[in-house]
């Protein structure tokens, strides 16, 4: 796998893709921590616990307000593998699967360990985060897939039969390799999605919302991006689901005002499977009026509102930038600080990769931060 040339990047460029970077995590972090609070309520539920509206703030979670689920926690550790097989190209190895596959093992041993192992010399700085060491409800397919260190492949992926959005929350950081073509982003997002989720609508609606952000992240419209990633699934086997999930979230923007009624419309499941959340977050990005809009739609409903925001956040994100986000409710986001350190640092290592570490430099603070071993 090899990706396109790299841009060449000035001042204003680089600007604009860091406050889309960090759009894309913050918001997909504040979808997550709204989302958290209703987790698998029905709309009748949320509606008797935050009144007619549903809910409009954030609502404690694992004991606090602003706490994010295992869905930020592996989007996290997504973007330091993607950092490291930029870090690791220089050495010749570069196959991004592999290091993302590794970072993604780094956050099972978050699961598994009490605090940061100190023996481990693989860790870099985001696996020493304290934070992460705690278990916020990830799925089944997800701790299983990573139960060993055996990645999954297109031949031979794990789980077959596992559909839910698990693969899908923790894959916007592919969109954000701005420098690559759409295709590749979509390879590298179904490859990476096969290691935990083996049914072809969980990876392939993995590879279609990477297209997404990509397009976004590049400056395009909503629209746009989900046409290109029309035509990314339309030569996969198995792309069917979620083509029709993305077709009838567009159309479904033409029926009427928007309600929890309508998202329900858009998939048998209310979001259990890939397919259905993708669709009701591209849905929630066109029809939301802000951002704060666009999440709360997301999260109003009977599925996985986890899930639902914390995709809908991300497009809306890289969409619009950092300072469209609410600043009330990222002033109580958990982990806020790690989550814009990671972007600034994948900002600057896909703008200023060349500078940190190669044949005419060399950072050793950034080397120590994001290991080649």
């Amino acid at each position: 796998m090899c990706a396109a040339a790299a841009a060449v990047w000035g001042r204003a460029e680089q600007q604009d893709f860091r406050a889309r970077v960090r759009g894309c995590l913050l918001g997909g972090a504040i979808g997550d921590a709204l989302g958290a609070g209703v987790s698998q309520l029905s709309v009748e539920a949320i509606r008797a616990a935050h009144g007619a509206e549903g809910l409009a703030d954030l609502a404690p979670a694992y004991g606090r307000r602003g706490a994010v689920t295992a869905a930020t926690q592996l989007t996290l550790f997504t973007v330091d593998g993607l950092i490291r097989a930029q870090v690791r190209r220089d050495t010749g190895a570069w196959h991004p699967p592999t290091d993302v596959h590794r970072a993604h093992l780094r956050w099972a041993a978050t699961q598994r360990d009490w605090g940061p192992d100190e023996r481990r010399k693989d860790n870099g700085w985001l696996a020493c985060e304290e934070w992460l060491y705690t278990r916020r409800d990830p799925g089944r397919a997800t701790l299983t897939g990573l139960a060993d260190e055996t990645p999954g492949t297109l031949d031979r992926p794990k789980n077959p039969a596992a559909r839910d959005a698990g693969a899908l929350v923790r894959s916007a950081p592919f969109g954000l390799l701005v420098g690559w073509e759409p295709q590749l982003v979509c390879q590298l997002a179904v490859e990476c999605a096969v290691q935990t989720h083996g049914h072809p609508a969980a990876y392939l609606a993995a590879g279609a919302f990477a297209v997404i952000v990509h397009g976004l992240a590049r400056g395009e419209t909503v629209d746009g991006s989900v046409q290109r990633a029309l035509a990314q699934l339309a030569p996969r086997p198995g792309h069917e689901p979620v083509a029709e999930a993305l077709k009838h979230a567009l159309g479904a923007v033409r029926q009427g005002i928007p309600s929890p009624a309508r998202i329900a419309s858009l998939g048998d499941t209310d979001g259990e499977h890939a397919e259905d959340a993708l669709a009701i977050a591209v849905y929630c990005t066109l029809v939301g009026e802000d951002i704060r809009h666009g999440l709360r739609l997301a999260v109003n409903h009977d599925g996985p509102s986890e899930a639902t925001g914390a995709l809908t956040g991300a497009l809306l994100g890289a969409l619009h930038g950092e300072t469209a986000l609410p600043p009330g409710w990222l002033a109580e986001l958990e982990g806020r600080p790690t989550i814009l350190e990671l972007a600034d640092d994948f900002a600057m290592e896909m703008t200023q990769g060349p500078a940190l570490h190669g044949p005419g430099a060399s950072a050793p603070g950034w080397l120590a931060r994001y290991p080649r071993g």
